[in-house]
């Protein structure tokens, strides 16, 4: 399997990951936060762990720019939601 197979693979994986389970969770969030609600411990770890797997892709993910919009909006949201709750912490 050459890499361009293999990056095709993890992004498939990872989109799958982020449109069942990643984006309904953040879009959760955004609406709790922005309606004054606080982040938990169990919301904190989420954040962290996209985090971290952004990381993580980074490479693959500069090899492929044409993900770059969607990276660019999902980045958007989670900086919402750490924003707003931030702001709300006060």
């Amino acid at each position: 399997m050459d890499k361009s197979e293999y990056d095709l693979g993890v992004i498939t994986a990872l989109l799958k990951r982020f449109e069942t389970q990643r984006l309904p969770h953040a879009k959760y969030l955004h609406e709790r936060v922005m309606q004054g609600g606080k982040l938990t411990e169990s919301d904190v770890a989420f954040l962290e762990d996209v985090l971290a797997t952004a990381e993580d892709i980074q490479p693959m993910l500069e090899r492929h720019p044409e993900y770059e919009k969607l990276l660019s909006q999902i980045v958007n949201l989670y900086r919402e939601i750490t924003e707003k709750a931030l702001q709300n912490e006060k």
